[in-house]
């Protein structure tokens, strides 16, 4: 199989949905990951389960060094011990309780990633901040209408959100049941929660360079629920669910299955208006992906990620600018299968999608994501939105609540940034890949170098402060966020 990166063009054009390098780290793992000798292989494992009931999930989530990565003791972070975290379930209507503990040496806070919920108060608010030894008390109303799907939780305190999630600061947060969950013939449904990290021979979290950061780091290890290529296992004719959740700082997924197509049903926890069968899925950081995997006969088969790439720093970069994907594919895990094949069931010919925002369109909007030189000290960069950079007692957009407006998100440096959003989710119009609109809402997209798209967005149910940035985490941590105030 070619090992050419996939050109941003392209795509962008295969996802359809409108969806580094660890040079001069001290790294005890020195080699591609793809390039390897193979452990052996251990099944999938998932998380510990925490699930509502009776209209309330309550629990204590500890952020604390020391947990298992890739088969090994390391001195990564992670929620109560494991990382990923707890997987967290909780239906339409349930309120989320969370005392979050803080026992890393950082300020930290929680951010639900995906979810339509509150940004205010002690819900999902980025301005909180939790120090070292301290605990918040998180209290968050998930609305009776909202989508069941894929989301996740990870910290967001501003200037150490790229370096807590590489260190294994991640869980998901799965929705359920009522609010327009699908009817889906599966046999087993299976969370995939990718992360990479870089270790030292110690097991210590390698600490990037300014040149890394500047780029978007990319760590060493590949990992999958915090195992390095676990096996999963099926039978010839079933059908699986699997819950893709790109929980990389910088890396672009582009998920292929050896001989097999991928059936997507979901896209950043909304079902998709009908199946759709892919060659591959490409998620951008922060993105989900719901996919139905049917194996057709016995074997085993590799589900990897194919380079991606995300463009590099230009003439910014000068001669250390080696482009921030140069590493080969990575195998992510294998489906193994073996038994007398059976017939698959059919699938649903329609989904649930949630409608996406029609008009009147109340205001349009331009953004811009730029990069440039200062901001960072000798030879820095800077990273901002509409020249500036993040600063969290200002508002940069004032919105008024139940208002429909549409935001061109214009991207002027020679790399790609993922666009974010909290709370509401928005429908992509149109962009300069050319990807059409496909009737889908998310909450992450990726924005071409020297590109553009456009968004509708419905800011409804929630007024207050929150945050939209770009999702490869060390540029947001450099500035590259902003503020939006939804006034009621």
């Amino acid at each position: 199989m070619s090992r050419e990166p996939i050109s941003r063009r392209r795509a962008l054009g295969l996802l359809g949905l409108g969806t580094a390098g660890a040079a001069g780290w001290a790294t005890g793992l020195g080699v591609p990951p793809s390039d390897r000798p193979k452990s052996a292989a251990r099944g999938l494992a998932e998380p510990q389960v925490l699930a509502s009931r009776d209209g309330l999930l309550d629990v204590r989530l500890v952020a604390a060094p020391g947990v298992r990565l890739a088969g090994r003791d390391t001195a990564g972070w992670g929620f109560n011990g494991t990382s990923p975290g707890p997987t967290l379930r909780v239906r339409p209507g349930d309120l989320l309780r969370v005392r979050l503990v803080n026992h890393i040496d950082q300020p930290t806070n929680l951010h639900t990633h995906g979810m339509h919920v509150s940004p205010s108060g002690n819900s999902d608010n980025p301005f909180l901040t939790i120090e070292p030894g301290d605990s918040f008390d998180y209290a968050i109303r998930i609305p009776a209408r909202h989508p069941a799907g894929t989301f996740w939780y990870h910290p967001h305190h501003h200037g150490t959100v790229a370096d807590q999630i590489f260190a294994g600061l991640v869980g998901a947060l799965l929705v359920e049941g009522a609010g327009g969950e699908a009817d889906l013939p599966v046999n087993g449904d299976r969370l995939l929660l990718v992360t990479d990290t870089t270790l030292d021979g110690a097991g210590r979290v390698a600490s990037p360079t300014m040149m890394a950061r500047m780029r978007g780091r990319e760590g060493d290890l590949v990992l999958v629920n915090g195992q390095r290529q676990p096996v999963i296992t099926a039978a010839p004719g079933s059908v699986q669910r699997w819950r893709v959740i790109n929980g990389c700082v910088s890396r672009v997924l582009a998920l292929r299955l050896d001989g097999h197509r991928l059936t997507q049903v979901a896209l950043d926890g909304a079902f998709l208006p009908a199946p759709v069968d892919r060659d591959q899925v490409m998620l951008a950081p922060g993105n989900r992906a719901d996919l139905l995997v049917r194996p057709t006969g016995s074997g085993q088969y590799a589900l990897v990620s194919a380079p991606y790439d995300r463009g590099g720093l230009g003439m910014m970069g000068g001669m250390m600018d080696g482009g921030p994907s140069a590493s080969g594919q990575v195998t992510l895990a294998t489906l193994a299968t073996a038994g007398p094949a059976a017939t698959s069931p059919s699938l649903p010919e329609t989904l649930p999608a949630p409608a996406v925002p029609q008009g009147p369109v109340t205001r349009q909007r331009r953004l811009t994501f730029a990069m440039g030189m200062g901001g960072m000290g000798m030879g820095g960069m800077g990273f901002t939105i509409d020249g500036r950079a993040f600063a969290p007692d200002r508002d940069d957009q004032s919105v008024a609540l139940g208002t429909v407006e549409e935001w061109t998100v214009v991207n002027t440096s020679p790399m790609d940034h993922p666009f974010h959003l909290h709370v509401w989710p928005f429908h992509v119009l149109a962009g300069s890949a050319g990807m059409p609109p496909v009737g889908v809402l998310q909450n992450v997209v990726l924005v071409p170098a020297r590109g553009w798209v456009r968004l509708r967005i419905r800011f409804s149910d929630f007024a207050g402060r929150s945050v939209f940035h770009c999702h490869i985490l060390d540029h947001e941590d450099l500035g590259m966020m902003a503020t939006v105030n939804v006034r009621g």
